[in-house]
């Protein structure tokens, strides 16, 4: 298993664009052997204590391998629709990790 940690900032007044990529993208990570386990979207007071800037969302997917992964990126449906992830996010941090 391996384990993704997404944190999402999206630029100012393109939410609505990256809910559409979403709404996409996320039924897509089941067709190769993944779970989305958490969709966080944390308001200010969800932060006790912060060094980086606040994300807009968070994601924890579980896929069953690193291909499946891999495979998950490169799906064609998704790519069609990667003009409003490139439109609506300002930038992403990725970790990639195993359950211990």
């Amino acid at each position: 298993m391996i384990y993704i940690t997404q944190l999402i900032y999206v630029k100012e007044g393109q939410k609505e664009t990256f809910h559409q990529f979403e709404d996409v993208a996320i039924p897509i990570i089941a067709k190769y052997n993944g779970r989305l386990l958490l969709r966080v979207r944390p308001n200010g007071d969800s932060f006790i204590e912060t060094a980086i800037d606040k994300p807009y969302e968070i994601h924890l997917v579980q896929f069953d391998s690193e291909q499946d992964l891999k495979n998950f990126m490169l799906d064609e449906d998704r790519k069609k629709f990667l003009h409003l992830k490139e439109q609506s996010i300002k930038s992403s941090v990725l970790y990639k990790g195993v359950k211990l």
